[in-house]
């Protein structure tokens, strides 16, 4: 059931309207455009700073070049090559980095549109990336709006894109793909357009490993509907649907390991493959989180984590996050939990925080019973995280984008 709240801010929508005729898409193009102009400008100012390394082939990159490094290197090996049909292993045995920690759906769309062009991975890689990027943040802001308003709506979208990892969402990463099915797929349960959802569900599969946490978004939405039962009615038919979703989310999170476990005959392929990326060789959940910061904090390591959950409980659970109804306030905790469960902090954590987007409008002070923040207007909030976060992409592209042979963190 879909409900639109009142606007936060009406003023500023009659505004937009009379400009762009209440066009929400232009808007957000404009919008976007904007942002992805600036982080585009940062990594051609960057780019020539780039040494030769392996994953430069080692050559000199321009721009095109600069953002098929790191994972985008990986990426163009599966478009250009595929996936090997037997695990690498050093002479111990172990397995070693390898292309099935990587989804196919990105490379694989790459490789189509290269072959439809003749366009170079790169290129091809990075516009698929922006293009995807657009139509996430369309999404994002009709998913927004709803609850939010037109303006507040924009506003969430614009600190989105120029969150400090928002560059990943045009170079030759996965990152705006993965949004733009997050985005679709939100859409389509808080809209109960279930067999969407399914098959959003099943793209999700193949693209991101985030299928597992939006099975829980989806019992709190397929619970939601069976308590309006009385008052609407649930046919057969669309509790069938209803539940196909849920199924799909449960399918979905087994499709990829289950694929590699086909594609090279051994059945644990994706998690050894996974460990070959992990401290000491193998997936342990939850423990980095409690064996890592304490290398930074010490005795202050435990607290720090305990505070940081009750943090992200209280954003979302918190009077201050009403407006964004339960699908959008308990997905942010299933992700956050999924991350700390399955990835290990570090330098790639930024990226890892673009899904959890509801939390914005909290920070903006948009997501509130009252729409407003109390003490401090929206729009100094806005203005402040704007360019905290304009100068922190900036540092994300300078330092952790910036490969520095010989070993350098992945970002």
């Amino acid at each position: 059931m879909t409900s639109v709240a009142a606007p936060v801010f009406p003023r500023a929508e009659a505004v937009l309207d009379r400009v762009f005729r209440g066009n929400l898409t232009v808007q957000v193009v404009y919008l976007y455009g904007i942002t992805r102009i600036l982080t585009a400008v940062f990594l051609a100012i960057v780019a020539p700073d780039q040494e030769p390394a392996a994953m430069t082939d080692w050559e000199r990159v321009g721009y095109f070049g600069f953002t098929r490094i790191w994972d985008g290197e990986w990426y163009g090996r599966i478009a250009e090559d595929g996936y090997p049909s037997t695990l690498p292993r050093d002479t111990s045995g172990s397995v070693q980095q390898n292309p099935w920690a990587f989804y196919p759906l990105f490379p694989f769309l790459s490789r189509v549109v290269m072959a439809l062009t003749g366009g170079s991975f790169p290129v091809v890689g990075s516009t698929l990336a922006l293009v995807a990027g657009f139509a996430a943040a369309v999404l994002m802001a009709r998913l927004l709006a709803e609850p939010l308003g037109r303006v507040g709506a924009l506003l969430v979208v614009a600190l989105y894109a120029l969150f400090p990892s928002s560059p990943a969402l045009q170079v030759c990463y996965t990152e705006s793909l993965a949004m733009l099915m997050l985005c679709g797929y939100l859409l389509a349960l808080r809209r109960e357009r279930w067999l969407v959802a399914t098959g959003l569900a099943l793209l999700i599969g193949v693209t991101r490993p985030i299928a597992l946490p939006l099975g829980v978004v989806t019992m709190v939405a397929l619970v939601l509907r069976w308590r309006r039962r009385t008052q609407e009615p649930l046919t057969v038919r669309e509790g069938v649907q209803a539940v196909a979703a849920l199924v799909g989310c449960g399918v979905a999170g087994l499709l990829w390991p289950a694929i590699a476990w086909l594609g090279t005959g051994e059945a644990t392929a994706y998690v050894q493959t996974m460990g070959a990326w992990s401290a000491g060789g193998t997936v342990r959940f939850f423990e980095p989180w409690l064996t890592i910061p304490p290398y930074y904090l010490g005795e202050w390591a435990l607290p720090a984590l305990v505070v940081l959950v009750a943090l992200l409980v209280a954003g979302m659970a918190g009077p201050w996050a009403s407006r964004l109804g339960p699908e959008l306030r308990t997905w942010p905790l299933v992700y956050a939990a999924y991350v700390m469960a399955a990835q290990t902090p570090g330098t790639s954590t930024p990226r890892y925080l673009l899904p959890m987007f509801p939390y914005l409008a909290v920070f903006l002070g948009v997501a509130g019973a009252r729409g407003r923040g109390r003490w401090v207007p929206t729009w100094v909030r806005f203005g402040v995280l704007a360019v905290l976060f304009v100068w922190w992409q900036w540092k994300w592209v300078s330092v952790l984008w910036l490969f520095t042979p010989p070993t350098d963190w992945a970002p």
